[in-house]
């Protein structure tokens, strides 16, 4: 048994929640998005609809579908809006306390049989879940950069999640053109548990002197045919993002493998998070 979804909410407009909410409309559902301040609303409402344009002007999305899309998508600054919604997906800063502070609110404000779901890359869900009085209608719903591309989505199901629920996601996840794969609730899920000891090894080398972050991308596309070399995946997933899905993973299960580097902290405590901001692995030689 699934339920229907026809409302979607997206709690934080920044880069994942935006391109959450662009893929949700653009897919036809009626979408709310929130943020907690007008700017941040407008900014994000404002790379939705350059991205339609974008898509418009490649001949990827015609005019009218575009219109349709935006028609779809409202913002709010109350999370209030999203009593009618059938699932919200939370995708706020990778932060578990503030995690824990909004869904207790979004249970409040829900109805009872709608579903909660978190963006996080790392974070136990079951931790957030816990917090709610509907531990089997939440889940993860692992969303990759930029969502609107990335075709795969991770549903996490917790020791409490229902099969509905898991059923239910995975049809969404189809219904937005996205391939989903189960994954159980344990820090990093399937891609991050693999792909960051990758990364961070990358970093290691580069701290030890190996070779330059150049070569060690050049030897990594070209030698293992991937697209991105690991300097300019970290500095695309966001080095910020990096750390604390490592640090999650570390917490978890104590293995080396995901203890974060000197150098990957000290970047993002200088303010260095990648493609973000501008700042990262790719113009080290301006500090």
């Amino acid at each position: 048994m699934t339920m229907e979804i026809k409302r979607v909410g997206v709690v934080g407009c920044g880069l994942m929640g935006s391109g959450i909410a662009q893929t949700c409309a653009q897919s036809g559902y009626e979408t709310l998005v929130h943020e907690v301040n007008q700017q941040l609303l407008d900014k994000g409402l404002a790379r939705i609809c350059g991205a339609w344009e974008m898509l418009v002007s490649k001949q990827k999305l015609s005019e009218g579908q575009a219109q349709e899309a935006r028609a779809r998508l409202r913002g709010t600054l109350t999370l209030e809006a999203f009593h009618d919604c059938d699932l919200v997906i939370e995708a706020i800063i990778e932060n578990m306390d503030e995690k824990r502070k909004l869904f207790p609110q979004l249970d409040r404000i829900l109805r009872s049989d709608a579903l909660i779901a978190s963006n996080t890359s790392s974070l136990t869900i079951i931790e957030m879940a816990a917090m709610t009085n509907r531990q089997d209608r939440i889940a993860g719903l692992h969303f990759f950069n930029p969502a609107p591309v990335m075709k795969l989505v991770e549903v996490v199901r917790t020791i409490a999640t229902s099969d509905e629920t898991v059923e239910t996601l995975k049809g969404f996840a189809q219904s937005l053109g996205k391939t989903p794969v189960v994954a159980r609730d344990r820090a990093g899920f399937i891609v991050n548990f693999l792909l960051i000891p990758y990364m961070l090894a990358a970093i290691r080398m580069y701290e030890q002197g190996f070779a330059t972050m150049e070569d060690i991308d050049t030897s990594m596309k070209l030698g293992c045919g991937y697209p991105m070399g690991p300097f300019e995946l970290l500095d695309y997933v966001g080095l910020d993002t990096t750390l604390y899905a490592a640090q999650a993973i570390y917490d978890d299960f104590k293995d080396a493998l995901y203890a974060p580097p000197p150098l990957l902290r000290r970047m993002v405590l200088a303010g260095r998070y990648g493609k973000k901001n501008g700042k990262g692995f790719s113009n080290m030689n301006d500090m």
